[in-house]
């Protein structure tokens, strides 16, 4: 049982956003998930799609398996670092944004 991993890591996005796409291509043959990935409106599915295709070309790469034989093993969409910068509020004070990445792994196996 082959394992295909594919990582997309520091990804400008919220942690909370990705993992609303991820959950649609879970227990998913990697066919039907792009199909689906392709036709979602959430922002962070362009992203998936495009680490999804990455891994499916890895597949057939340097294991030499057909991508209609993979099935998504795992999504984990983990938190990467924040970037902290301030906004100008009312008399003269600041107030705090927090820019969210994401790091994303992508777990593919063979039917």
């Amino acid at each position: 049982m082959t394992k295909i991993t594919a990582h997309l890591r520091y990804l400008r996005m919220s942690p909370r956003k990705v993992r609303l796409a991820a959950g649609v291509m879970k227990q998913k043959s990697a066919k039907k998930a792009e199909l689906e990935l392709r036709f979602l409106r959430k922002s962070a599915a362009h992203p998936l799609l495009k680490l999804l295709r990455s891994a499916m070309a890895n597949a057939r790469h340097n294991f030499h398996i057909d991508p209609s034989q993979l099935l998504i093993d795992s999504v984990r969409v983990d938190c990467g670092p924040t970037f902290k910068r301030f906004t100008p509020r009312a008399r003269g004070m600041a107030s705090p944004i927090h820019k969210r990445t994401s790091h994303i792994t992508l777990i593919l196996t063979e039917k």
